[in-house]
């Protein structure tokens, strides 16, 4: 493809500004898609500016990119720290503001849900006349609405986020589904772009390459080379929340207890809404047999999966969420480990087609066989490197990254 050649590239950079509450060292998703944005920016010649918060305590320190600029704000988080809630999500978009009238003038700005982070970023953009660009993860007035908010709050963040979109040069979207519901929204067909998700492969590793390759990678990450639990076990990595559902886990872990290994664990890594319910039901149900350990930085996550029988993944269904793609299953793949997803949509989908793992009903009688069977039938030295290479190929953030800001360059770099 020819990318369009700026006047401005011979007088110097470009600028481009990213705009979320979360980019790396934090955990998530989000986080680490940014940071690919970024230095795929850098890779064709922008300076970067990042607008984000404050990390959320225990992070890794920033160890932000080559070229990239990021100021971090202070924001309210939630109880379990992390940036959820109206009064959170204002907290960084009521300074925000000014942090973006005020500073350098842009070339391009691309940000991130939440729609009020959206809204912002339209007023300043209009203001400044600078193009914007919105990387639509997923659909917030979607998730409002499954998760029960009152009508006059869903039609609101519907009408926010319908105006936040139309109003951008360029909307990238993550998967066809989150294209279908964007066109829903009255996004002109012409400004969506399908550049797809993905994980960072350079720490996601399987374990025969991960000591050296990650080293060589990331600094320091050489030091995690395996976790300190010497048994077999089953991780869940992410956020839990009530639309994952990730208690089901426990329930089929107790279920099926009597024909699992005797020394058989569960470990959870991560934070969310619904951690206070895994731990309690841990207690309840399987005690001493549960590990559920918080939020850890990627590196370390990505040493708990490579090591483990399988990943955990889940999505209750009819919530709105069908359509998502999670990336713990490439986080897992990645690694060479498979996956036991509960759920249905497109990520059950993509694991049955692919061969990543088990995809299952939500329901923990399912759950507990797909357990059974993925502890008591590890998949060979080869079929690690299949799912290895499939990620590589399918899932990679670096190449995504790369389309993205291709994308962005012919929409709004003329």
């Amino acid at each position: 493809m020819n990318l369009p050649t700026s006047r401005r590239t011979r007088a110097g950079a470009r600028r481009a500004a990213i705009v979320s509450r979360l980019f790396a060292p934090e955990s998530g998703a989000a986080a680490t898609r940014l940071k690919w944005l970024a230095r795929a920016f850098v890779d064709v010649g922008y300076t970067v500016r990042v607008l984000t918060s404050v990390p959320q305590p225990g992070s890794a320190s920033p160890d932000d990119p080559a070229g990239v600029s990021v100021s971090r704000w202070p924001v309210l988080r939630d109880r379990n720290g992390i940036v959820r809630g109206y009064v959170q999500y204002l907290s960084f978009d009521v300074p925000l503001l000014l942090r973006l009238l005020l500073g350098p003038r842009p070339d391009v700005v691309v940000c991130e849900p939440p729609p009020t982070t959206g809204l912002v970023v339209r007023l300043v953009c209009s203001a400044r006349r600078v193009p914007y660009v919105y990387y639509a993860a997923d659909v917030w007035s979607d998730g409002t609405a499954s998760a029960g908010a009152p009508g006059v709050v869903v039609r609101l963040i519907t009408l926010v986020e319908s105006w936040v979109l139309r109003g951008s040069r360029l909307v990238l979207s993550v998967s066809p589904a989150v294209t279908e519901r964007l066109l829903r929204l009255g996004v002109e067909p012409a400004k969506v772009q399908l550049v797809g998700n993905g994980v960072d492969v350079e720490v996601f590793r399987p374990a025969e390459s991960a000591r050296a390759e990650v080293a060589a990678a990331v600094p320091g990450a050489g030091r995690v080379e395996r976790p300190p639990l010497d048994v077999p076990y089953a991780v869940y990595a992410g956020t839990m929340s009530e639309w994952q559902g990730a208690d089901v886990f426990v329930r089929a872990f107790a279920l099926a207890r009597e024909r699992l290994p005797a020394d058989a664990r569960l470990v959870y890594l991560g934070q969310g809404s619904d951690r206070p319910t895994v731990e309690r039901l841990a207690s309840e149900l399987a005690p001493d047999q549960v590990d559920v350990l918080g939020v850890v930085p990627p590196v370390e996550a990505a040493s708990w999966l490579r090591h483990a029988v399988c990943a955990l993944v889940s999505i209750v269904p009819d919530q709105g969420y069908d359509f998502a793609r999670p990336t713990k299953v490439w986080a897992a793949s990645a690694s060479g480990t498979p996956v036991v997803f509960a759920g249905r949509g497109v990520a059950a989908q993509e694991v049955a087609d692919a061969g990543l793992g088990l995809a299952v009903d939500h329901d923990v009688a399912a759950v507990g066989e797909a357990l059974v069977q993925a502890f008591s039938d590890q998949p060979s030295t080869e079929e690690r490197r299949r799912l290895v290479a499939w990620t590589r190929q399918h899932a990679s953030l670096a190449t995504v990254a790369a389309s993205a800001v291709g994308a962005i360059r012919v929409a709004c770099d003329q």
